[in-house]
């Protein structure tokens, strides 16, 4: 059972700036979005070959709105996976009106049910075109009206899917949600979000990706799930009361779940999950899945700006913290 006790962005004072609208940020430093064509083995790091992000334009924004998306073809030799030779293509598309984000099946990991749900606004399908590659393709304009309203998030509300339609290649791409069909101008207080995150970690063991939950106020436990981590270094999740709690990474096309407790002073709040890889021996290509869900098994958001920003542990003098 969904239960909508998110508190309102505004409420919470998020100061949102012009990194806010690149999908993922330069916070979150995850180099590329992951979808696999729908033939493909998940054992490559894709789990269901589809990947739904629900993009926030806010109330006091009235004029036309743009998604964009970097690299939609599956077929360049520097950015994507390629598994024998390009047959991939993957589908994108974007849904507003009444139940976009609000029906209970757009917010679950697996792409059953009513997870279309809402108004089709645009589609478009990619295989391997040239005129596709290391490249930005707009959709819109998009009348902001044109998206779900919902009072608690204090605007209205795209949904993105991307899914693997045929193929077994990986399609690496980023979004990002513009005032301008062909420039990255930014949403002023915009904000993007899912509940299921696929993506590519660096090559480089020095990079440290991390993602940013926030935890409503009615959760006590938390069940982390990762998949195809293939044991490459350590996942640790910071808050103001945890200096660096460390999780279970998963195998090869395996699933592992971390459950703990949180504390009182993390409701209501976000986590700051870093991924930090091991330097030897190097994976390279290593594209994973992570979902967090409370102990009602409601899935919990991972926003690309964090809501208030990104978490510090507090150092007490005299009093060593938890974790």
């Amino acid at each position: 059972m969904i239960r909508f006790i998110l508190p309102s962005l505004i409420l919470l004072g998020v100061a949102i700036n012009a990194a806010a609208q690149p999908v993922p940020t330069e916070d979150e430093n995850i180099p590329y979005l992951v979808t696999f064509g729908g033939d493909a083995c998940p054992s490559w790091g894709d789990d269901n070959f589809t990947q739904t992000f629900f993009f926030l334009i806010p109330e006091e924004h009235t004029q036309p709105v743009y998604i964009r998306v970097y690299n939609p073809g599956t077929g360049s030799n520097s950015i994507d996976e390629i598994n024998g030779y390009w047959n991939t293509k993957v589908n994108f598309s974007i849904y507003g009106g009444d139940e976009a984000w609000s029906h209970p099946d757009a917010q679950e990991t697996e792409p059953v049910g009513n997870y279309r749900s809402g108004n089709l606004l645009a589609s478009k399908t990619f295989g391997s075109e040239p005129q596709y590659l290391e490249t930005w393709y707009t959709f819109g304009p998009f009348n902001p009206m044109e998206g779900e309203y919902v009072e608690k998030f204090g605007g209205h509300i795209l949904k993105v899917i991307a899914q693997g339609v045929e193929g077994d290649d990986g399609n690496l791409y980023r979004y990002y949600m513009s005032t301008e069909p062909d420039r990255n101008i930014p949403v002023e207080g915009g904000n993007a979000f899912a509940y299921s995150y696929t993506f590519r970690l660096w090559n480089d063991p020095g990079q440290v990706s991390r993602i940013f939950p926030f935890i409503d106020e009615e959760t006590v436990s938390l069940k982390v799930s990762n998949f195809d981590w293939d044991y490459d270094g350590e996942i640790r999740v910071v808050s103001t009361e945890r200096q660096g709690k460390h999780l279970t990474v998963s195998g090869d096309d395996e699933w592992i779940v971390d459950e703990f407790d949180i504390f009182s002073e993390e409701r209501g709040a976000t986590l700051d999950i870093q991924f930090h890889k091991q330097d030897s021996p190097v994976i390279r290509n290593n594209n994973v899945v992570i979902n967090i869900r409370n102990q009602y098994g409601d899935l919990q958001p991972f926003y690309v700006v964090p809501i208030g920003g990104i978490p510090q542990y507090r150092y007490s003098i005299g009093v060593r913290r938890r974790e």
